[in-house]
């Protein structure tokens, strides 16, 4: 909640969180019904919107207990529900037809048939396969009626979006199931042969940081910025949704004369940061540089 209410405070148009079941971030500090209903609450009140993650994969004996949660969910206003599961989708939309779904990034939506496929199955806003180059994404946003949203501050999975299965392969963790081990961020040995080529966090990437780069995020048709946050601290939240604020109504009020200063830049860097930041797959291919080698949680 308190994560919540700073998000508000510092400038954002809608946030995304999670109930105790059905989430895809199990270990989060997840909202229980009463809060997710103040939650909705003090959202409203302050024109805020409020979108419900129910993005993981059930089981049907998990289907009964799914739509009733949905059914509180659609009663105390819950703006849009996130979502990965088609079928769960399909009993939504039978139950709810008038409650607003988002494609869930673990769709790993990467190409204008995966957009307007979901789009016309009742999905109003895709969030895109973290993987796409920005020339990419204005080829879609260009030719879909979905509105596009795409991840601009975070943690980056070192898999496609929605497709890894490291977790649940060595440790019955399935990421798909909201229970993630983050095995990507142990230490490895790289072999060639019986030579030891390399060792370290070789798994794990950089936070994305595109605060430089968001007049391009903007002019490639994004409707909707999203930073990811829910296992980040209050004090993370607060920080990076004021400046990433700051900066898009610097974009929009005068465009010509963006530029960002090197205060707020060590302020995200300070705020959370592995070995710096990287802009992720929106200016590259992947490499080396995307990668925090050398210790894969926060440097301060």
């Amino acid at each position: 909640m308190e994560s919540l209410k700073a998000a508000v405070q510092n400038g954002c148009d809608a946030v995304y969180l999670g109930g105790k079941l059905f989430s895809a971030r199990q270990y989060a500090g997840n909202f229980s019904l009463e809060e997710l209903e103040e939650a909705c609450d003090y959202c409203h009140l302050r024109g805020v919107r409020v979108y419900v993650t129910v993005n993981t994969v059930y089981k049907d004996k998990e289907l009964p207990e799914f739509i009733q949660f949905i059914g509180k969910l659609h009663h105390m206003g819950v703006d849009a529900l996130i979502m990965q599961d088609a079928g769960a989708a399909k009993l939504v939309r039978e139950h709810y037809p008038d409650f607003p779904l988002h494609a869930s990034t673990q769709m790993t939506s990467n190409s204008l048939a995966d957009v307007n496929y979901w789009y016309e199955q009742g999905f109003d806003k895709v969030v895109l396969s973290r993987e796409l180059t920005l020339p990419e994404i204005r080829h879609i946003t260009e030719q879909t009626g979905a509105e596009v949203e795409t991840f601009v501050h975070g943690a980056l999975c070192v898999c496609y979006s929605g497709q890894c299965i490291m977790s649940s392969m060595l440790g019955g963790r399935s990421g798909n199931r909201g229970r993630c081990a983050q095995t990507c961020r142990l230490p490895y040995t790289l072999y060639c042969g019986y030579d030891k080529v390399a060792e370290g966090h070789l798994l794990s990437p950089k936070d994305i940081a595109t605060v430089s780069i968001l007049p391009e995020l903007i002019e490639a048709g994004i409707a909707s910025l999203k930073i990811e946050g829910r296992m980040k601290n209050p004090e993370y939240v607060a920080g990076v949704t004021r400046i990433y604020r700051k900066y898009i109504d610097m974009y929009f009020e005068d465009p010509e004369h963006y530029e960002v200063s090197l205060d707020d830049m060590k302020e995200l860097t300070q705020l959370f940061n592995r070995g710096g930041f990287t802009e992720g797959y929106y200016t590259s291919r992947g490499g080396l540089d995307m990668m925090s080698v050398e210790r894969p949680k926060t440097w301060g």
